[in-house]
């Protein structure tokens, strides 16, 4: 394994690094200050879709062009940590908000047909406004039991019918299409799992709400109810051929937090690094410079956080060679986001009572950081993953 950063790499994570410094940042803190996500009509996402940002990787079959990567987006998995970690560094919440096909992308480009790739993913080639996919597996009954979802689906002629709720859907109140995870049957487990592609306005998909959070405001967190909601044939993900194979619906779903997760171990990171940053400047400022102990415990974290890094780079370079990564996966995402949180308590602790009037960056990172160990799989659910795989049990 070779982690040294190329001449691309390098000049792709300065130009993120530029946008974020003058873009984003600015943007997260203002939507914070309001407490609540930038409407999509904003000016800053159309600035945003100017600078690349909105589009998709996927190109029709045959076409001569190649999919221009976004500033924050990458074919190379290990590069996709890289700007993971650079723009969480800038705001973890304004890069989850900005337009495009958002988690739906790898879930459609795994499973679905030819022709649902044209038509869900088409319109984000080149868009002439900011737009949005969205992905929804989490529900109000539980989020980290992957295999339990309750939302149900059953045929109905040329139609499937779908019933259930989903909670913490990221920008699907303003997406195009939502990819839904439902079960046909509970009883048959992850082989009931089917995945439907749910477009904007269908009728049953209603009651969308936006969650309050401690931190990461600057992003919908949504929950929404799919009452009687009809949705096409053609629109179950992968057609029924893709479910002939053993958990086929679950599989598909595993796919996708598996490519995610060392992504979201290195945002993770950026923001202990950003919070390790910010206590520099306050030890310099307020002459705590001089404190040995407090030097000690900087370099202790920025010594966790560079470990976690690492490991999640391993974890994305093994999805490169296509190799098996869920142990390494699992494990860069327990590792990360808990590092991460004790940078960020550490910076407070170091800003002192300033930290409680919520007027400084570093209160805003201590908050924004929680929600790490949370997203994609809980850090107790990765502990589970990698348990299981020590005495050799199934996942």
């Amino acid at each position: 394994m070779d982690f040294s950063i190329t001449a691309d790499q390098a000049a792709q994570i300065e130009r993120l690094r530029v946008l974020g410094r003058e873009h984003m940042r600015p943007a997260g803190w203002r939507a914070d200050r309001a407490g609540a996500p930038l409407p999509p009509d904003d000016a800053f996402f159309t600035r945003m879709l100017a600078e690349g940002f909105g589009r998709t990787r996927w190109r029709p079959h045959g076409s001569a062009a190649s999919a221009a990567a976004a500033p924050n987006k990458a074919a190379s998995a290990v590069t996709q940590v890289l700007l993971a970690e650079e723009g969480a560094y800038w705001d973890r919440g304004i890069g989850v908000a900005l337009p495009g096909p958002g988690l739906g992308e790898p879930a459609i480009l795994s499973m679905g047909t030819p022709e649902q790739q044209q038509r869900f993913l088409a319109p984000f080639v080149d868009p002439a406004k900011p737009i949005w996919g969205a992905f929804a597996m989490t529900e109000p009954s539980g989020g980290s039991d992957v295999a339990n979802i309750k939302t149900r689906a059953r045929r109905d002629g040329d139609d499937w019918v779908l019933d259930g709720a989903k909670s913490f859907s990221g920008n699907s109140g303003r997406a195009q299409w939502i990819v839904v995870f439902a079960t046909i049957d509970p009883a048959l487990g992850r082989a009931g799992h089917r995945a439907f592609v749910v477009e904007r306005g269908t009728p049953g998909l209603t009651d969308f709400r936006i969650e309050k959070k401690m931190g990461l405001k600057a992003y919908e967190s949504t929950s929404f109810f799919l009452t009687g909601c009809r949705v096409p044939h053609a629109n179950l993900l992968g057609g029924e051929a893709y479910y002939q194979q053993r958990s086929g619906g679950f599989k598909g779903a595993m796919n996708t937090f598996n490519a995610g997760r060392p992504a979201i171990a290195g945002m993770a990171v950026g923001i202990g690094r950003a919070a390790l940053d910010e206590a520099v400047q306050v030890m310099q400022a307020q002459g705590l410079w001089s404190d040995q102990r407090l030097r000690d415990r900087l370099e202790r974290h920025r010594r966790k956080l560079k470990g976690a890094l690492l490991l999640a780079l391993k974890a994305a370079w093994l999805a490169d060679q296509r190799q098996p990564n869920m142990l390494e996966a699992s494990a860069a995402k327990a590792m990360a986001p808990p590092a991460a949180f004790d940078a960020t308590a550490f910076a407070m602790e170091v800003l002192g009572l300033a930290g409680g009037a919520g007027e400084h960056l570093i209160e805003k990172l201590f908050r924004d950081v929680k929600a790490l160990d949370i997203v994609e799989g809980t850090g107790q659910i990765q502990r589970v993953v990698m348990s299981r795989h020590l005495v050799g049990l199934p996942n």
